[in-house]
């Protein structure tokens, strides 16, 4: 393999793992602290031991999260030192927000609300649990803002031949990254719905004696993860329905990625599933299943519209933006070689579908756990434990899924072309890698991947020491207090911030 395709598959790695533990964070941080103000509005103990519980877990999620993360930012300067020269004075921006702003927040307030038990008065520390879930979400925002800008470039011009941001406001309210976002955030409480109906449903059946006194916390959990995650459903429909919409008219080889449409179709069906070879262009091998002229309803809601092909498509493609790479030795083997615009068919086809049908199957398992544990049921046959762990991995798929074919489906290029925007403002991925050797991505590729895995084992052994340990592991001493900020005794205190903590 050359460089291109190792610092491809590195950075393809190393992403996909990272955003394992980015929407559990997201969405788990946002339902503690939702957990956390119904104890202090209430005062039922039921609340402050779910707080607790899941809070711990979310605490082992975001450590990794940040160590992981870390990674994301070198790669930029290690494997794609042209891209980063190319679009720096813009891509820059979204990127410094996030972490001087949006990541410091978190930072601040989370430290304020693992050392803040028993020191802080309730109302405050309550307020120190918002600030972090809500800084989570601005953290997405400005890292969406910079992958839409890649998407759809906007608020730029040419100066001295490089992008120049002449627009922030621009650049944040991209109406790709205003569709991207919400979108992105659904996905997010998909993953924290699906964890929490996993985890207390398998606590729940584990502990079917009426006299368990945490009957209830998990109980709770997973009708709060059930609901969840079905109303997440329903706005991952709106939301991925506005984004094929802007597909249709931004990226419209993505769109016909997506469908794997070799010919222009008017109107154009959806197809359901493939039998045959869809990677192959011209289809000729290739039988579908398909919902007559409902593509045309999500590229243009109407039953009419036209969808361009993929053959179409490339002979445009071919007069807008070349036949040929330049014939520059930075590009190594690809310098002077024909441009292959059609994306990898397999990977969007299927990836597509994959997204939607776990997107899926996670919110009907969440509705099937509501009807199972209605009125206080509790099912006891063994295929339910089963079900609802296999559960908390079909958001894990379907956003890793949905996030590969977003990102593989506008290749060749690292900066895709705005069809309305600044003339040759684009990047092929061939002109963005590191003039490296691939013994150096290589060696860095395996690195990575055997330290990620290692964090993997990590993350994994903690999870489950802690989701087997149930409530009795992560409460300290003295959790039943009703009162943080009340106590006196400072040792006791850092006793159990500390056990909260580590």
């Amino acid at each position: 393999m050359d460089v291109l395709e190792l610092a491809r598959w590195q950075f393809g790695i190393t992403t996909v793992y990272h955003f394992l533990m980015v929407p559990l964070t997201i969405g788990l941080s946002v339902l503690v602290a939702a957990m956390q103000t119904a104890w202090v509005r209430t005062g039922n103990p039921r609340h402050l031991k779910m707080t607790k519980f899941w809070g711990k877990l979310l605490l082992v999620n975001f450590a990794m999260g940040v160590v992981t993360g870390i990674v994301q930012e070198f790669q930029f300067g290690m494997s794609w030192s042209a891209y980063s020269r190319f679009v720096g004075d813009v891509f820059g921006a979204p990127l410094a927000m996030e972490g001087l702003l949006a990541f410091f927040v978190e930072s601040v307030f989370l430290g304020l609300w693992i050392f803040g038990w028993d020191r802080l008065p309730k109302r405050i520390h309550l307020a120190c649990a918002w600030a972090f879930s809500l800084a989570t979400m601005a953290s997405a925002y400005f890292i969406l803002a910079a992958n839409s800008w890649m998407q759809h470039p906007v608020g730029v011009e040419f100066v001295n031949g490089k992008p120049t941001m002449n627009s922030i406001g621009a650049v944040l309210t991209n109406n790709t990254a205003l569709a991207a976002i919400p979108h992105t955030l659904a996905g997010a409480f998909s993953v924290a719905a699906a964890f929490l109906v996993g985890v207390a449903g398998w606590h729940l059946w584990r502990r079917r004696s009426a006299s368990d006194e945490h009957r209830e916390v998990w109980r709770s959990s997973l009708r709060l993860g059930g609901w969840v995650g079905v109303v997440a459903f329903a706005v991952l429909a709106i939301t991925g329905d506005m984004q094929g919409k802007l597909m249709f008219e931004q990226q419209p080889m993505k769109m016909a990625s997506a469908e794997a449409l070799c010919h222009t179709e008017k109107p154009a069906s959806f197809s359901i599933i493939a039998i045959g070879d869809v990677a192959n262009a011209n289809c000729e091998d290739v039988k579908t299943f398909n919902v007559p002229a409902l593509l045309s309803f999500l590229a243009h809601n109407d039953f009419s519209t036209e969808v361009k092909g993929v053959e179409n498509l490339v002979t445009e493609y071919q007069a807008k933006y070349g036949t040929n790479y330049p014939n520059d030795p930075a590009l190594g083997s690809l310098a002077g070689k024909p441009i292959d615009y059609v994306p990898s068919l397999p990977v969007t086809y299927w990836g597509f579908r994959i997204m939607i049908g776990f997107g899926a199957i996670s919110a009907g398992i969440g509705l099937l756990a509501l009807w199972l544990t209605r009125r206080g049921r509790i099912p006891g046959g063994r295929w339910f434990p089963l079900m609802v762990l296999g559960g908390i991995a079909t958001p894990f798929i379907g956003n890793s899924a949905g996030w590969i074919f977003t990102e593989m489906g506008r290749q060749p290029f690292v900066v895709a072309p705005n069809p309305t925007g600044v003339e040759g403002m684009w990047m092929f991925t061939a002109q963005a890698v590191s003039r490296l050797t691939a013994g150096e991505v290589l060696t860095s590729l395996i690195s990575l991947t055997v330290l990620y895995a290692v964090l993997g084992v990590v993350e994994l052994y903690l999870m489950r020491k802690y989701v087997r340990g149930g409530v009795d592991a992560v409460m300290p001493p003295a959790a039943d207090s009703d009162h943080p900020g009340d106590s006196d005794d400072s040792e006791d205190s850092d006793d159990q911030a500390l056990s909260f903590a580590y």
